[in-house]
């Protein structure tokens, strides 16, 4: 393999990538390249019905040419395929073999808070050794995932699909029905990863801007313009490169548990109606899907049915599920193509007739800059200059933007939690988000999402509004300034009807979880749009959505993105 990387990486990225033709859990079984479980459309065991035995344990895997030790539910990565049917009673004994303590959260299910998974809030956890016998009756129908909610073993591979059939059948008719769930293995140690990152925020962004890159821009736009733009960056502390905290330097990018190079396959006939159900079940990353000479008609958003619409493109965030549907016409090989919001990797999948066959993957787009918008949101930087000074500044923290006076009344705290503030965030829903912005494809917005269901909160008793704050130069992440360690449960009185709204004062994307009840997603106006376990809540943007407090209990309620929650983004919300 040549020389290690002093900091654990291997030397070819290449290889991280795309990975090895045939891994992961192959690697464990012993299963020779030429096996079909590389190429076969439904590698993963399916489990149905209303009683289910799992165990959590390890196994070896070898994605890249590195053994390593996964976290599995039966011996599988992912973990087996959940079938639930709506209106049933399940129940899952769980049993843990692992030396630490582990869990399971059965993500976008609506149920008991003493069944919903979360360590040291709904339960005490699955100690070594030990068992949990998880009960409930399955409400609604559509497509999830569970996940382990103990430190790391989500990233290590303690993730698995659940669909829940509706009790009066499918609205769509389709002759193939797939899950196609997205990840990001990582052969690094979870706790080293995060580790660099509380050292230096960007460490594993090796797409910052170079003096090449200046040059390239002076000559475009002038030298002028390009120290402008270097300075203003420079006095807000900020790096536009800033896309994604961990990137395909510590990533392989999977689908199904199978690499670019691994190639899962799912078999049509030409004609067919092909249902996805996409599940971004990464640790860290946002993918940005399309089957390039295909059309996608996405039917619904995070399990719920939506009005159909056709698109091109669709960004999934962390934690988010959508399901389209697609018609191949032809005799022949479709990529399904998901490269990282940061265009540094890609997962890889393929619709064909028949096993073996492949179809042309795009090539990466070029790598996308945050831009004025992502910084300042709604205010118009325009008229303000390169130069920030249309921006006041806070004491103490030279080139951070202060709240304007439309905020001032609920002023937050400054100080080391937080290098950013956005004064006047913008609340469109219709930006399909950095690096996805005219680039000449239909690409999905949350404005293009209409629930077809109505809406569970009749009206709003009360506002709650919570900014996502952070520092990444020290990688801390919290809410309101505030890390869960310091911080006081959101107290929701129960039957109450609460409008939540989060303004993001960072520049990253955060995928906004909250456990045991919906978030119905409003739009600019107010109205009902759309009924979603996860939001994704763009740089200095203002997103609202309505909470129904129907669920009594002690509930979580973070940023999806892995290290962020770590690191603070995660609050308790009590519904009493």
């Amino acid at each position: 393999m040549g020389k290690q990387d002093p900091r654990g990486f291997e030397p070819s990225r290449r290889r991280f990538v795309q990975g090895l033709a045939l891994g992961g859990v192959a690697a464990g079984l012993g299963l020779g390249r030429g096996s079909a479980l590389a190429q076969s459309a439904a590698p993963r065991s399916e489990l149905r019905g209303n009683h289910f035995e799992l165990e959590i344990g390890e196994l070896p895997v070898d994605f890249t040419g590195r053994r390593r030790v996964a976290t599995v539910v039966n011996g599988q990565l992912p973990a087996p395929l959940l079938r639930w049917r709506q209106g049933e009673t399940v129940s899952l004994r769980v049993r843990n073999r692992l030396a630490v303590s582990s869990s399971i959260h059965w993500h976008g299910i609506v149920l008991p808070a003493d069944m919903d998974g979360v360590p040291g809030l709904s339960f005490d956890g699955i100690p070594p050794g030990g068992e949990y016998l998880y009960r409930f009756t399955v409400n609604q129908a559509g497509t999830y995932w569970y996940h382990s909610h103990s430190r790391f073993q989500e990233q290590t591979g303690l993730y698995g699909p659940i669909v829940v059939e509706p009790r009066d059948g499918e609205r769509h008719d389709v002759q193939r029905d797939y899950v196609v769930l997205l990840n990001d293995w990582t052969d690094l140690d979870p706790e080293t990863i995060y580790a660099n990152l509380k050292r230096q925020g960007g460490y594993y962004n090796h797409g910052r801007r170079t003096v090449g890159d200046f040059l390239h821009d002076a000559q475009r736009g002038g030298a002028a313009q390009a120290l402008a733009e270097r300075k203003m960056w420079n006095q807000m502390r900020m790096d536009p490169t800033d896309l994604a905290d961990v990137s395909s330097v510590a990533y392989t990018y999977l689908v199904n548990g199978q690499t670019p190079a691994g190639n899962w396959t799912g078999l049509f006939e030409a004609g067919d109606k092909v249902r996805l159900r996409f599940i971004n079940g990464s640790s860290m990353t946002f993918f940005d899907v399309r089957i390039p000479g295909l059309k996608m008609t996405v039917v619904a958003a995070d399990g719920q049915p939506v009005e159909p619409v056709s698109v091109d493109e669709f960004r999934i965030g962390t934690a988010e599920t959508y399901d389209v549907i697609v018609q191949p016409s032809a005799d022949r090989a479709w990529s399904i193509f998901a490269q990282s919001m940061d265009r540094s990797g890609y997962a890889r999948a393929t619709l064909a007739p028949r096993l073996g066959m492949s179809a042309e993957v795009p090539s990466l787009d070029p790598r996308p800059l945050l831009g004025m918008v992502d910084m300042m949101g709604s205010m118009d930087h325009a008229a303000m200059g390169h130069d920030m000074s249309g921006m006041d500044m806070m004491p103490g923290m030279a080139g951070v933007p202060m709240q304007h006076e439309a905020a001032a009344a609920a002023p937050l705290k400054t100080g080391p939690e937080v290098d950013m503030r956005v004064a006047t965030p913008r609340g469109n829903l219709d930006d399909p988000g950095v690096g996805l912005r005219d680039n000449g494809r239909r690409v999905l917005t949350y404005a293009d999402l209409h629930a077809l269901d109505a809406p569970i909160s009749p009206g709003v008793d009360r506002e709650i509004t919570l900014r996502l704050t952070g520092n990444m130069e020290r990688y801390l992440w919290s809410f309101d300034a505030t890390r869960f360690s310091a911080a006081e449960p959101l107290r929701l009185r129960h039957g109450e009807h609460v409008r939540i709204v989060l303004v993001n004062d960072t520049m990253m994307t955060h995928p906004i979880h909250l456990h045991g009840m919906w978030s119905e997603l409003e739009s600019p106006e107010g109205g009902f749009q759309a009924r979603k376990h996860t939001v994704m809540v763009q740089p200095a943007q203002r997103v609202s959505y309505r909470v129904s407090a129907d669920a009594i209990g002690r509930w979580a309620y973070h940023c999806h993105l892995l290290y962020h929650m770590e690191a603070g983004m995660f609050r308790e919300v009590v519904v009493a």
